[in-house]
Formats: C-alpha cells, structure tokens, sequence
C-alpha cells in the first residue's frame, strides 16, 4: 500500500492545536470526538498511514486530566446496530471500550444513554450497566431538535436531560459508532453547567469530512459512503464562507446544529466564541496528506467496499433502497466503478467457470489469485490457501494439507456437531494448516504468509458466512461480497 499520510506530523500537529484550544476556555472543556478514538480503520483506510490508535496516543499525553464518557443511541441499543469493522453489537462495544480505556490507564466516568424513550433493550442494558458498577445517564428526545432554539435551550429542553456528574477538567465524550448523539450530550452538559455556575466549553475533533479539502474530494466521498445509513450530505460551511470569505467543507448536521451552539454560548458567555462549525473543530488531518494522488485511489477502494457492504445490508433487511441508491450516487461522483478492484471480475469469473461460490484475492504485488468451491474446502478456505502458496513461491499442484487431515473435520462437523455443510471455514483451514506445519515445512512455510495478507482486497461471488468474514477481519484483508446466498433459503445466519 502506498503512504499517502504523514502519522507523525499528525499527532504533533494535533496535540499542538487542542492545548491551544483548551487554553481559549477556563474551568472544563468538553471535546467531542467524532469517529473511533482509538480503532479508526476507517481513517487507516482512506488516508494509508494513519495509524488506527492515534487519537488515543494524542490524548495519552494529557491521560491524568482527562475524563470519558460514552454516548450510545437507545435506538441503537433497541435495533441490535452492529459495528461493521468488528461484527460486534454496539452495546456490547461501550463495554469493550470502556476496558481498553481502563487498560490504557484512563478514567471512565459514566455511559449516556441518548433519544431514550423507554426502550426495553435500553433498559436491560442499563440495568447491565448497573450491576457491572458503571454509572449510566439517561439523555431524552427533544421536541423541535435542532431548529426550535429557544425549546431546546430551555428546562423543557436540555435541562430534561441528567446531568452528568464529572470530575476532570477535560471530558472527552466519544461512542460506538455516527449518530450516537455525541454533540447533543455536550450541549446538554453546557446547559446544566451554566446552571451550576462552572465555566466550560466546547471543541469538536472530528476526522472527516476533512474542512480543507474540497467538496468532492474522494476523501470525502468515503465519509459520506460510511454514513449513507445516517443520510450525512457533505457541504460548504456557509457561516464559515460568510464570516471569513473563505470555503471549507463541513457535514449537515454540524451546520444544523451551530446556531443552537451559538445560542448555548451566548446564554453562557454573552457571545459565541465560534463564527462557524469549522471553527468549532481541531482536525489537523488534512495538513498531515503527503501523497494525495495514494489517499485518493484508497478512499475510492473504500466506496466500492461500501457499496457492496451497503447491497449486502439491503439483502439481509439491514437497511432501504435510500441507502443503496445514496451510495450509487457517492461512486458516480468519485467516479468509482467495480474495474477499479481486479478481484471482482476474477471471482465472478471463476464463480461461472466452475457454476459454484468463488473468490478472488489481490496481493501485494498486483498478482490476482482465486477460490473455488471443493468437496472439502469452501471458496474463503481455498482462497486463504492460494493467496498463501503464492506469497510463499509454492507450486500450486503441491499439497500443504492432506485430505486425511480435512476429511475427519468434516467427518467431526457432520456426525458429530450437526453441521450440514461437510466444507472447511477459514477458521478450521487455518487450524489444520497450524497442524500440518508441525510435519510439512510448505505448510509452515505458507502459514508464515499470513501477516503479508493485511491489506489485501478480496471479493466473492456469493455473501460470506460469518465465520469466515471474522477471520479475514482479523487478518487485515479488505473483503466485499455479492448481495447474494450460496443457497435459496428464507433463514441465513447473519
């Protein structure tokens, strides 16, 4: 992959330009942060560099003053709304991230749960919460959000919501996943402080879309293609263009929401310390792009991983044709067809040649190898071991595992387990070829490959099994799908 982002500069850029928007404000400061805080693939996608854990890094650096709280949408809670990149429910995330903050020595101080409305699945996960000793907040729907200032900014608005007891002077509220209602919790924690007489204030760190760079910037594209499900539009920030005369680039719902900020302000502080929502923000990501012409071919890989993501969602039932459609719209406008990924033309066409699920790997080299369907293997099995024999120079005629080791495993799923279909996962081809490596040097020699597989881009004919899209996940290869089942049934596992 080539590097198109300068990590480095980055977080020195960054670390520099929040101590100085923490010294705009006394008291406490309250920092939204928009995006993954410490797992940002989507970031590491499009901009090849930067690193996944920078944000957390940056914040390391002022760790003993620094509180989090985690926004989650009750809506969310109620839908079972899973994080794409790690195939995990968002409720279920809050907690997995609330332990890697505890491992990296930070101070968790509550969960919020926002546009709560009575759900039962909120309600079971607060009790969880409950019982785990985590405090939990209850933040409400709001009448007129975000246009009905003066409802909003009243005790039948935000003051509904808790107040969230705090005690460091920098509160960094972040979240599962877009939408969770970051923003909202910020306003409503300026409200409740103005009333308590504390000081505080509010910034924004917010990766994409990235303010100086241009509308239709396929960097910028991509963010619109990851929220298609939350209708994100990218626009010029017209407070921004009227204040200063110059263009930047913000998203819908900061423009939406800036005059209730300015209001919010001005009840606090007598005026708003921000002309516009990209004043509001402290991204620095766009002075840190070395290689513009690398950070474009990757953001439009991301569009197409998208799209399919997105035609496989509408299969399941997981969202609408207006997902689908918006995401057709984003590649017209980055100019993004399937031609761009080799690997889609090379798994259909294996997938016809043998009337059978196939897939297709691009390697590092640029060298496009195939999957088909066996008797023993599924096509992500069989890919795994092709891309591995090729990347160890290992003729392809030449048998890394032995039938007489893959046959009992089928033997062990059929008759023993209740599994229907005899084929290997990629999970249990990786197991076997760990097992032939003690005795077959080309197996452990191939098994050595498997780092050089991050990056990769992979396709398939047919929608994987959940099985398989976790261990591909976890071995960094970029995967998407056709929008359809290897077989016609009314129940697939998800």
């Amino acid at each position: 992959m080539k590097i198109g982002f300068d990590n480095d500069k980055y977080l020195a850029l960054q670390a520099q330009h929040i101590k100085e928007r923490r010294s705009q404000f006394g008291g406490k400061l309250y920092l939204e942060f928009g995006g993954k805080l410490f797992d940002d693939y989507h970031a590491s996608r499009v901009l090849p560099g930067f690193q996944p854990d920078s944000k957390i890094r940056m914040l390391c650096t002022m760790r003993d003053e620094v509180e989090i709280v985690v926004a989650i949408c009750a809506a969310d809670i109620e839908k079972s709304k899973t994080r794409g990149d790690l195939g995990i429910r968002y409720d279920d995330d809050v907690l997995r991230l609330i332990d890697v903050f505890h491992d990296l020595g930070f101070y968790v101080g509550s969960v919020v749960i926002t546009q709560y409305a009575g759900q039962p699945a909120a309600d079971v996960f607060i009790k969880r919460l409950t019982n785990l000793g985590i405090r939990s907040y209850k933040h409400y729907p709001i009448p007129g959000y975000p246009s009905d200032v003066a409802h909003i900014v009243s005790d039948e608005g935000l003051g509904k919501n808790d107040y969230i007891e705090t005690s460091r002077s920098v509160v960094v509220v972040t979240a599962p996943g877009p939408g969770s209602g970051k923003m909202a919790t910020c306003l409503s924690q300026l409200y409740h402080e103005n009333k308590r007489g504390i000081r505080a204030g509010y910034a924004k760190y917010e990766t994409f879309p990235i303010w100086n760079l241009p509308l239709k910037h396929p960097v910028n594209l991509a963010y619109e293609a990851a929220t298609a499900d939350l209708n994100d539009v990218n626009m010029i920030d017209p407070f921004h263009l009227e204040a200063y005369g110059k263009t930047t680039v913000n998203y819908n719902r900061d423009v939406e929401i800036f005059p209730v900020l300015a209001a919010m302000f001005e009840k606090i502080q007598g005026q708003c310390p921000y002309k516009s929502p990209t004043d509001m923000g402290v991204n620095m990501a766009g002075f840190a792009i070395v290689d513009d012409a690398a950070c474009q071919e990757a953001s439009r890989m991301e569009i197409l991983r998208r799209y399919y993501a997105g035609m496989v969602d509408r299969a399941r039932g997981l969202c609408d044709e207006t997902v689908v459609n918006k995401l057709k719209l984003v590649m017209q406008q980055a100019g993004v067809t399937t031609d761009i990924c080799p690997a889609v033309a090379a798994s259909l066409d294996k997938a016809a040649e043998t009337g059978a699920p196939a897939g297709a790997m691009v390697l590092p080299d640029g060298r496009v190898v195939t999957g088909k369907t066996s008797s023993l293997l599924g096509p992500s099995a069989a890919l795994l071991l092709n891309a591995l024999k090729n990347l160890a120079g290992i003729d392809h005629r030449l048998e890394l595992i032995p039938a007489s080791v893959i046959e009992p495993i089928s033997t062990l799923k059929i008759d023993y387990l209740g599994h229907h279909n005899p084929r290997l996962h990629s999970d249990e081809v990786l197991i076997a070829l760990t097992i032939s490596a003690l005795s077959n040097p080309l197996a452990k020699l191939a098994q050595q490959q498997l780092t050089n597989l991050r990056g990769c881009e992979a396709h398939f004919s047919v929608i994987l099994p959940e099985e398989d899209a976790k261990v591909y996940r976890r071995l960094g290869v970029q995967v998407s799908c056709e929008p359809k089942y290897e077989i016609r049934k009314l129940y697939h596992k998800k």
